[in-house]
């Protein structure tokens, strides 16, 4: 099967399989982070983005153009769950995650949202997904798909 292109800023961007996207979410404001599949694959901060579902579904139709499989991932906060069903029903895979469950190296006590939109991109290409054991919005490593 050929791989189509889009031509983007004078270069050609070929369409990638899947995509992981992870969103530090805020009442205002959403930071995403997408990474792409495989070992190798590229992690990029998009930047920041206002928190409607007017732009939610136009970030979500542009990657969609790009990528054939995204899986999202936000940390669970005050915007509550709309995000999750507005995913699913866009047809993409979402998960919902405790703050507190996320991973963390030792001694990284500086947050930022570009740092904890990165971060859940990379755990979720790594392969972390809820655990039922430790209730729906908990982490645990497992793989994504076997």
């Amino acid at each position: 099967m050929g791989r189509q292109s889009l031509k983007q800023g004078g270069r050609v961007v070929g369409h990638h399989t899947e995509a992981f996207v992870g969103i530090d979410t805020s009442k205002s404001r959403n930071a995403i982070a997408i990474a792409d599949g495989g070992r190798g694959g590229e992690v990029r901060y998009l930047g920041e983005f206002p928190a409607t579902e007017a732009a939610i579904r136009k970030l979500v139709a542009k990657l969609a153009a790009k990528y054939r499989h995204l899986t999202f991932c936000y940390e669970a906060g005050p915007t509550g769950y709309g995000r999750y069903r507005l995913l699913k029903s866009l047809g993409h895979e979402c998960l919902v995650v405790a703050p507190w469950r996320v991973l963390k190296k030792a001694g990284d006590r500086v947050k930022t949202n570009r740092r904890d939109a990165v971060s859940l991109a990379k755990l979720l290409r790594a392969g972390w997904v809820p655990d039922e054991r430790h209730g729906p919005c908990a982490i645990s490593l497992a793989p994504v798909r076997q």
